[in-house]
């Protein structure tokens, strides 16, 4: 491996911001009655997408994430 890949890789953050979301769950989400709805936001581009069930949260989850792919934004 070039050393200076090794530099490169390192100055890329974990967590780059470009890959933040906000999740937010209506008042009716309760861990006992395992209902789970709301929103999913994606905080650099403003691109939300609702949910109704914890599957559906993962999958817009998923779904935003291959739609970013790799960029820096």
């Amino acid at each position: 491996m070039n050393p200076d890949d090794q530099g490169e890789a390192s100055a890329r953050p974990a967590l780059p911001a470009w890959k933040a979301f906000v999740v937010q769950f209506s008042r009716e989400t309760a861990h006992v009655s395992e209902r789970c709805a709301g929103r999913v936001e994606h905080l650099s581009s403003g691109r939300r997408e609702p949910f109704a069930s914890h599957e559906e949260l993962l999958a817009v989850l998923g779904r935003l994430l291959d739609e970013l792919g790799e960029q820096e934004g």
